[in-house]
């Protein structure tokens, strides 16, 4: 006992861990996202009449629903109504937006199962020796793909949508079922979409974190708030021996060894740039006022805003969701008469 304790310890206080620790962290939200994935597949089940017996669906499946959630976001800024059909999705929305205002793009860097898999096969590639970095006249305009896709769906959600479509669309049947849609879709796509994430798997393979840097808008969003955190890595112009190793481990390609202070969108607060530095005092997180701070500091305080943001909906009854599972089942009865698409 004294030597897993003294392990965990080093694991949590060496900053050299670091990269350690996140995917010790990455690997527990994964594997209870598996979980939470079977919890909803056999919920499913029950709900399209394929099983006798019941199973709640899981509310962490609505992670998963990002336009719901930012529909719901739009209604609670609006009328002060939390959503009640999709609560947990609108609950890990304001969490991770809070994290990234606090710790920078802390939720895609520590918390993001899609994050993690992305991580994994970028060092599948590596192994494989297939990794590929575009150029920087490439990789630029890469970039703002995941910002046009997310203007496109704040220009849908946030300006064309008023109370009333709103409030008829998170009644709607197709909402009602879109955590179910979703599952289909992944259960039995398409030739078309089924090519599409076949080759999406591929290019995660040789571009490292193909998804997460060029088409996700929901980490353009977090980026974008993350611009005002007051937590950054900075860097000791004076120690840096010009090795780049930070460079080389960072997923954001953010040209580390080039900067005083890491202030870029891209930056996920993963810290690992710290990890692998060789000097002890070159990269350092810093908070308010270039406060020097432990760099354990930022996973941390992930966590913690994570976590109480799912007790306070917890106890506050923002958790789960107010519709019926009877009322959920009837929906579900008429959802392959609806469009093959998630939401």
């Amino acid at each position: 006992m004294k030597t897993l304790a003294a392990s965990i310890k080093k694991i949590v206080v060496d900053r050299h861990r670091i990269p350690l620790l996140r995917r010790l962290i990455q690997a527990g939200f994964g594997l209870f996202t598996l979980y939470a994935g079977y919890r909803f597949y056999l919920f499913f089940q029950w709900a399209v009449g394929r099983s006798r017996t019941f199973v709640p669906s899981p509310p962490a499946v609505e992670g998963f629903l990002p336009i719901s959630a930012l529909v719901g976001l739009k209604r609670f800024v609006l009328t002060g109504e939390y959503d009640p059909v999709h609560p947990a999705g609108l609950t890990i929305l304001l969490a991770a937006l809070v994290i990234a205002f606090l710790c920078r793009k802390g939720f895609c860097g520590w918390i993001c199962p899609v994050g993690f898999a992305s991580n994994l096969a970028a060092k599948a590639g590596e192994r494989l020796k297939m990794q590929f970095r575009p150029p920087a006249w490439l990789d630029f305009p890469l970039l703002g793909l995941k910002y046009v896709l997310l203007a496109f769906f704040c220009y849908l959600v946030l300006w064309r949508m008023n109370l009333e479509q709103i409030t008829a669309f998170q009644r709607s049947p197709y909402n009602m079922v879109a955590a179910g849609k979703m599952l289909s879709f992944f259960l039995a796509p398409s030739r078309l979409a089924g090519g599409i994430l076949l080759f999406l798997v591929l290019l995660s393979l040789v571009v490292r974190n193909f998804w997460c840097r060029y088409l996700c808008p929901y980490g353009a969003l977090l980026g974008l708030a993350a611009l005002g955190s007051p937590l950054r890595v900075r860097r000791d112009a004076g120690q840096c021996i010009d090795c780049k190793k930070c460079e080389k481990v960072c997923p954001g390609a953010i040209k580390v060894a080039a900067k005083e202070g890491v202030w870029s969108s891209e930056c996920v607060g993963c810290m690992e740039c710290v990890g692998v530095c060789p000097r002890e005092d070159c990269l350092t997180l810093t908070g308010p006022g270039r406060v020097r701070l432990p760099v354990q500091v930022l996973p941390l305080m992930v966590l913690a805003v994570f976590f109480l943001f799912w007790l306070a909906a917890l106890l506050s009854g923002h958790w789960h969701s107010v519709v019926p599972p009877a009322v959920v089942k009837q929906f579900y009865g008429m959802m392959f008469s609806l469009p093959q698409a998630s939401i």
